[in-house]
């Protein structure tokens, strides 16, 4: 059960933001992310949770990416160390929000030659599994494995070759539930569960979002939202087309917890 989230407004140097153009193409339009991103965030507190929205930071385009420099859990926090230098900043900035939630003996850092980003990271009930991609190494793989075994997590490495991030390609939903690709769908690591895969036209929308048994789904994807509804989930679809064009999804625009 989620209760708080921690979310960071997008700044105007927005429009600068990596991107693959894998998920949407031309420059974000500043204005209208700014009120898709403000609905974002009344959506997380109409659902119940409390919302620390930070301000935007002009130093890095990708800031109000805020899933990336962290990760979250009961127990503690884990700093990460994004790989890309427009991005590793973004580390520093993050720590003082997570200090009004974490004690400092619950804050953990992963270290250099570690890379991590936090949308390379799923959790499963007690059971994470970390893509190894361009943005987190198996170095940052180990680190946070010890880490959380500390907590009684335990932690798969899954190989990422499409895209950035694992939680592009596969999201967990609850009771066994996974939205894959069709490359995900052949991943040994997730053989247990029971996976639905996303038609490759529809590829975004697999990043969707569960909050408390409501799931949020990207707007534009009527295939991957029928999958969803006849899975017995209440959802809301939100528009996030400005975030798609610089490779954002659903949850990278929050820490939740």
């Amino acid at each position: 059960m989620f209760t708080r989230a921690i979310t960071r407004k997008p700044c105007r140097a927005l429009i600068d933001g990596i991107t693959t153009a894998m998920f949407g193409e031309g420059t974000p339009d500043y204005d209208l992310a700014v009120q898709q991103h403000d609905n974002y965030v009344k959506t997380l507190r109409n659902l119940g949770l409390e919302v620390l929205d930070l301000a935007a930071d002009e130093r890095f385009p990708d800031s109000c990416f805020v899933e990336d420099p962290a990760v979250v859990m009961p127990e503690c926090a884990i700093i990460t160390n994004p790989a890309t230098d427009s991005r590793n900043g973004e580390k520093f900035e993050i720590i003082d929000a997570i200090k009004q939630f974490y004690k400092d003996d619950q804050i953990f850092h992963i270290e250099a030659p570690g890379t991590m980003e936090g949308g390379d990271v799923m959790l499963v009930d007690r059971h994470f599994y970390v893509g190894q991609s361009d943005r987190t190494n198996a170095e940052g793989f180990k680190q946070f494995a010890d880490i959380v075994g500390r907590f009684g997590y335990e932690a798969t490495a899954v190989p990422v070759t499409e895209g950035l991030h694992l939680k592009d390609f596969v999201i967990y939903l609850e009771k066994g539930n996974m939205l894959v690709s069709p490359k995900m769908n052949e991943e040994p690591a997730f053989a247990e569960y029971t996976k639905f895969v996303i038609d490759p036209d529809e590829l975004y929308a697999i990043n969707s979002m569960n909050i408390n048994g409501t799931v949020l789904v990207p707007e534009g994807f009527p295939k991957t939202l029928k999958i969803i509804e006849d899975l017995g989930y209440p959802t809301i679809v939100l528009n996030n087309s400005e975030f798609s064009k610089i490779d954002g999804s659903l949850t990278c625009l929050s820490l939740r917890f």
